[in-house]
């Protein structure tokens, strides 16, 4: 409940040049919801960018801004991602800027590529972070004092919280207001904008398929095959013979295309079909293990722990319980 002499929170989303459009307006619309509902306003929204007016997005679309004042005082400040973070993570001024304003924050967020603004600024140094799987190595060369947790959605670590790729700011958002407002209003904005509340699962249930569309189609036959014999011999000797090279050879050229070790990518497949059956099925676990690839059900878990965050189990309540009508809308 809120007082009715409760003043809103001061949100500022923080834009630039070739910002991703989407890493801004997600957030700005779920933060929208409660403002539409509830009475005090529990939040006010500002978009700000350092010279204010109008702001040309990655894809073409302006959005207007105010200029970023001096001394300004913000409850939560989101630093949008995108194209525009590849020059601005060398541009000083720009950097002190987002450092100056983040002392004065309650919360300091980034969305997608975002998370490079924060590094670059020093704000997330021995901290955890995430930031979109396609940049994930980058951002790991880059700042080698944060430790990347690429496979989730978003990380909170103290005051900073930080984003997967783009759609995630969304989920940030809504955790963000669930933090403020409690679970039922959060639930209530996802509702109104007809998504999940809560997205289970990592970047991996996305990333993986785009990899191979990103190779030049040299080993497609090969994943084929093992998409559908997971539970085989897949080492990279083993593959290194279905590929008619040699282990080193072929160790080198598979990253090359896909942009994962072979070991990696083999992981991520059968962590997608196993969270499949897990979720669709009521196939034993220590049947998905072995079918998957995974052996016995405790080196399942872990694999599950370590992309998804939960056991196989609580993946499977959440949906029965999503399909029953029960869960996060």
């Amino acid at each position: 409940m809120i007082s009715a002499n409760a003043r809103p929170r001061e949100i500022g989303m923080l834009i630039f040049k070739d910002f991703q459009l989407l890493d801004a307006a997600g957030p700005i619309s779920v933060f929208e919801m409660p403002v539409r509902g509830m009475a005090p306003p529990p939040y006010r929204l500002t978009v700000y960018s350092l010279e204010g007016g109008a702001v040309r997005s990655s894809g073409g679309v302006q959005m207007v801004s105010e200029p970023l004042p001096a001394k300004l005082k913000l409850d939560t400040l989101i630093v949008s991602g995108g194209e525009g973070t590849r020059t601005l993570i060398n541009d000083e001024a720009f950097l002190r800027a987002v450092r100056d304003l983040s002392s004065r924050t309650r919360r300091t967020c980034s969305v997608c590529s975002g998370s490079f603004l924060l590094a670059a600024a020093g704000l997330l140094k021995g901290r955890r972070a995430t930031t979109h799987w396609r940049r994930s190595s980058a951002f790991e060369r880059s700042f080698p004092e944060t430790k990347l947790d690429a496979d989730r959605i978003f990380v909170r670590d103290g005051k900073f919280w930080t984003s997967a790729g783009i759609t995630a700011g969304i989920d940030l958002a809504l955790a963000l207001v669930e933090d403020d407002l409690g679970d039922e209003v959060a639930r209530q904005a996802a509702r109104e904008l007809v998504i999940h509340q809560r997205r289970q699962g990592g970047q991996s249930q996305f990333s993986v398929m785009q990899d191979v569309k990103l190779a030049s189609g040299r080993f497609d036959t090969l994943i084929g095959w093992v998409q559908t014999n997971l539970s085989g011999d897949l080492s990279v000797e083993a593959l290194a013979v279905r590929a008619a090279m040699s282990p080193r050879n072929f160790a080198r050229v598979f990253r090359a295309e896909t942009g994962a070790t072979p070991a990696r990518f083999i992981e991520k497949l059968r962590l997608e079909a196993a969270r499949l059956s897990v979720e669709q099925t009521g196939q034993a676990l220590q049947e998905i293990a072995r079918e998957t690839g995974f052996g016995d059900p405790e080196r399942m878990r872990v694999a599950f722990l370590r992309a998804f965050g939960q056991p196989p189990m609580v993946l499977r309540r959440q949906s029965q319980s999503r399909t029953r009508g029960q869960g996060p809308d």
